[in-house]
């Protein structure tokens, strides 16, 4: 009766053929001596990078199955964990296997619930783990206290470039332990903090930090309740910055004021490319503060304003700004409550400009033909310019 360990190696191969990654990745390494080095020369496990392990049930359990493997797989670069309930007991199994592991580059932990004891371990091997370039801990149960853990681990980690927090509880507390950080670390280029309530109290901390950061390239800030106060602690600091490129304010409630704040820093700013404002409360009166920024703005590349009330003379304003903007190449007005005079605003203005703009006006209670007829009316190019109606691009 033949065994894995007799087996003929093309045999072996043949059942290989028939088991799933998970399997082949958790359950056949380590039986044998002899199987592992048939493993080591299989072509799917040779050549298995990325494993996405989204949404099966695995628990602590499974997790350190999981972290056995990559203490001695070689191939691996991405794993996705996410969905999954793996809990504290799990990211600890596999924050242990990070210490030694040194091929795999991104992470995912997505949704796995994962509280402060978890994210200690996982800050524990970040301190040692020199191949981790990307983390995924978002929508978890992480608050201040399993941030600071974070934080600390930022200050000596030299490699982790992209972080994602998001949908956790770390509120203003745990933004100042990450602003800290931030005044120190040189490596991490995108940090996204999306709907952790962390306030304008907090938001004035991350402001603070991005005075004096060079290296955060990417911020996410959407859902986190700062307002106007907050978001001007944000406009002070892009006056100063001159790394970051992306950002997302989306959701904060920031009003016309807020946009004002925003504005203004844009006439000083000239490294962000792409803003996200949307979903504001942001009317006419916020919009003109944009759109006079946009006149002498020359770097902006990529401005979303969606599910704001910015109606038909907000869509004026813009459309007065992109006679003279040069840069703006993608603007997201959709959900605006902007009507047929609006849209004739927008496409008389770029008719005007000679350059390239994709402009989005879904959910705004205009059909196609209604676009068509603006565009039509207005004699824009479109071999130059894009108008999208939901679903739908006029070109």
């Amino acid at each position: 009766m033949h065994t894995f360990s007799t087996l003929p190696v093309e045999l072996v191969y043949r059942i290989m053929d028939h088991q799933d990654e998970l399997t082949l990745f958790c359950s056949m390494q380590n039986i044998s001596r002899r199987l592992n080095q048939i493993l080591s020369t299989y072509e799917r496990y040779r050549t298995l990078t990325t494993l996405s392990l989204r949404g099966n049930e695995i628990n602590a359990e499974g997790a350190q199955h999981i972290a056995d493997a990559l203490r001695t797989n070689t191939t691996l670069t991405t794993l996705v964990l996410g969905y999954n309930s793996i809990g504290d007991e799990g990211a600890q199994h596999i924050a242990d296997a990070l210490r030694t592991n040194t091929t795999l580059t991104t992470l995912s932990f997505r949704y796995s619930g994962i509280g402060d004891e978890g994210a200690q371990h996982i800050a524990d091997a970040l301190r040692t783990n020199t191949t981790l370039t990307g983390l995924d801990l978002g929508v978890n149960k992480i608050d201040a206290e399993g941030v600071q853990h974070i934080a600390d681990a930022l200050r000596t980690n030299t490699t982790l470039t992209e972080l994602d927090l998001g949908g956790n509880k770390i509120d203003a507390d745990g933004a100042q332990h990450l602003a800290d950080a931030l005044r120190t670390n040189t490596t991490l280029t995108e940090l996204a903090l999306g709907y952790n309530k962390i306030d304008a109290e907090g938001v004035q901390h991350i402001g603070d930090a991005l005075r004096t950061n060079t290296t955060l390239t990417t911020l996410y800030l959407r859902g986190n309740e700062i307002g106007a106060e907050g978001v001007k602690h944000i406009g002070d600091a892009l006056r100063t910055n001159t790394t970051l490129t992306t950002l997302d304010l989306g959701s904060n409630e920031i009003g016309d004021e807020g946009a004002q704040h925003i504005a203004d820093a844009l006439r000083k700013n000239t490294t962000l490319s792409e803003l996200d404002l949307g979903v504001n409360k942001i009317d006419a009166e916020g919009v003109q503060h944009i759109a006079d920024a946009l006149r002498t703005n020359t770097t902006l590349t990529t401005l979303y304003l969606r599910g704001n009330e910015i109606g038909a003379e907000g869509a004026q304003h813009i459309g007065d700004a992109l006679r003279t903007n040069t840069t703006l190449t993608g603007l997201d007005l959709g959900v605006n409550k902007i009507d047929a005079e609006g849209a004739q605003h927008l496409a008389d203005a770029l008719r005007r400009n000679a350059r390239q703009c994709g402009v989005d006006l879904a959910l705004n209670g205009m059909g196609e033909q209604v676009i068509v007829s603006c565009v039509a009316r207005s004699g824009c190019d479109l071999n130059e310019n894009a108008f999208c109606c939901g679903k739908i691009y006029v070109e």
